[in-house]
Parts: structure tokens; sequence; C-alpha cells
């Protein structure tokens, strides 16, 4: 017999088989869906970086956001005191670019760089390859004395330095003397801008050596042994199995940590200032150091703030480029 028209025939169950009771079913007018609570399992990664987010905002972003801004203000000391800075939109950044001065700056900027960066690299590179041809014991000394030299304190390490090359009392001249350089009697390093240089050059390597040497000697440990015996095999020198077994597998370490160097190289700012305030005639003024002179001597914290902006943009260009062409050399290969 045809059910009636107009109704639905009534779904057949299955023996054995119930509806599901977690199934949720149709809703009925009026009734609304409980929303569903959060778990604390859901919410635990987000409140364990919660400490790095707020202080990445305190200490970074909120400084990076804030001297921005007073880079487009005319911000001087009556402003620090009493507030009111007005907006002169790019006026700061025109007179800054129309300094002959800041451009010196900025090709001494890259110079200091590239030479601590080349040295750094390459004796970290060279002190990772001694260590590991290094017995244990050896290579735990060494190891020991690089994280020493590293754990070392900026100021403390500079002071030291300061002492070394001290004009009357320092080490350096009393050694010089004595192997027969009697003009290194009495000598000023620090009034000569080339030596003053090269001594913050030095100073810089000594304290940025460790940490690049123990990485990539790290890094070493991990190419398989494998390679390097069918390398041998194959009739293969030392050079040839760090070019072509070594470095291809070292490349991704070794561009971190060359960025690394730059960034740390470039920003320097303490030893500088320490050691010769950007002195004798300017010889030893980078970036950061014109950066604070401008603020402090001339009180003219909006162009010290562009400075700042222009230091920050000037160094994201450098990296973007270096990583476009790091990029480009894998896509070759």
């Amino acid at each position: 017999m045809s059910p009636p028209t107009g109704t639905r025939p009534a779904r057949a169950s299955i023996p054995g088989r119930n509806p599901s009771p977690n199934r949720p079913g149709p809703l009925r007018p009026g009734r609304t869906r409980r929303p569903r609570r959060l778990r604390p399992a859901v919410l635990w990664p987000y409140l364990l970086i919660c400490p790095a987010v707020a202080g990445f905002v305190l200490l970074l972003a909120y400084p990076l956001i804030r001297n921005l801004v007073i880079s487009f203000q005319d911000f001087g000391m009556r402003e620090l005191i009493r507030g009111g800075a007005g907006f002169t939109g790019l006026g700061n950044y025109r007179e800054v670019l129309a300094d002959p001065e800041f451009w010196e700056v900025v090709r001494r900027t890259f110079w200091w760089t590239l030479v601590n960066v080349v040295l750094i690299m390459g004796l970290s590179t060279l002190v990772a390859l001694m260590m590991q041809r290094l017995g244990k014991r050896m290579r735990i000394l060494v190891m020991s004395g690089l994280v020493l030299a590293w754990a070392s304190p900026v100021i403390a390490t500079t002071t030291v330095f300061q002492w070394l090359f001290s004009s009357r009392l320092g080490v350096v001249n009393w050694i010089l003397v004595r192997i027969g350089f009697e003009s290194f009697e009495g000598y000023s390093w620090f009034a000569n801008g080339p030596a003053t240089f090269a001594i913050l050059v030095v100073l810089i390597v000594w304290q940025s050596v460790p940490f690049a040497a123990i990485t990539l000697h790290s890094a070493m440990l991990t190419v398989p042994g494998e390679l390097y015996e069918s390398a041998r095999i194959d009739g293969a020198g030392s050079w040839r199995l760090f070019r072509f077994v070594t470095l291809p597998v070292l490349k991704p370490i070794f561009g971190l940590v060359l960025c690394l160097e730059i960034i740390w190289v470039f920003r320097c700012f303490a030893q500088i200032w320490a050691v010769s305030r950007g002195g004798p005639n300017g010889a030893t003024t980078t970036l950061p150091v014109y950066a604070y002179q401008v603020a402090q001597s001339l009180h003219r914290y909006d162009l010290a703030a562009a400075v700042a902006t222009i230091t920050v943009l000037i160094l994201v260009a450098v990296l973007i480029l270096y990583f476009r062409q790091m990029f480009k050399q894998e896509a070759v290969q």
C-alpha cells in the first residue's frame, strides 16, 4: 500500500545499529548551539610565547617605532623637557643626506664592516678546521679558551686592550722596545687615527672569532665521514676536501654566521666609544657613533633618529642583497 501523498516514508532502521548519541542533530527552532570552550592545552603554547612577544614589543618594536616618529619631528632639548614636538616631514632626512660628513661616515662604516667581517670569517674557519684535526683533550682545551674569551664582558675586554696599548705602561710598547723597535718608546697608539682603527679591528675580531669558530666547528661535525673517504679515494687533497665537501654542506650555517657578524659589526658602538669616542679626528666614527654624537653634542635628537633609521635601512638593504645572491646561487645549483 503506497504512503499518503505529501508524507515522507519513514527511514528503515538497521537492526543492531543505533544512531550515534554524539552526532549533532538538527537545531530546533529557538535553540542555539553552545560555544566550544577553549581547553588549557590549546592556550598553553600561546601562554609560553607571551613573555617573548612582550619582550620583543618592549625592547625592540616600541623603541624602533618611537625612533621613527622622532625622525619626522622637530625634537631638540626643549621638546625633550617640555614636550610638544611638531612634525617636519622629511626635513631631517634632507638635512642629514645633504651633509658631506654623513657620507664620509657611511663610507668608513662600510670599510669598517668589510675589514672586520673578512678577518672574522677567515680566522673562524681556520680555527674550526684546526679543531677538527686536534685530539680530544687539546680540542676541549681550545674550546674552553674560546668560550671564556666569548663570555668575557665587552667593557672589561675593551679596558684590557686599552691597558695593553697604553703609551707608558702598555705591554705592547714594552715588547716592541725590547725586540729592538726603540721608536715605540712611549708611543701613543690612540693619538693616531689608523693605529686606533687597527686596534679596534683587533679587539672586535678577538671578541667575535670564538662564537663563529665554535658554530662552524659544530656544523663540521655533521658532515658525513663517508664523503671525506670517497673524496680521498678520488685523490682530493685538503683544499679540495674543504671546497667540494665541507663548504657545500656548511653553506647554510656559513651564511647564517656571516649575516650575524655583519649585523654585530655594523652596529658596533660600545667598544668604539669606550676606546676613542670616534676619534682621533673622526677616524673611528661609524654610523652608530655618529648618531650618538649628534644626539649628545648637538642635542638634535631628531637628526640622530634620522641617522639611526637610515642605518637600519642600509643594514636591511645589504642583508636583502646578500640573501638574493645566495638564493640565486642555490637555484643555479
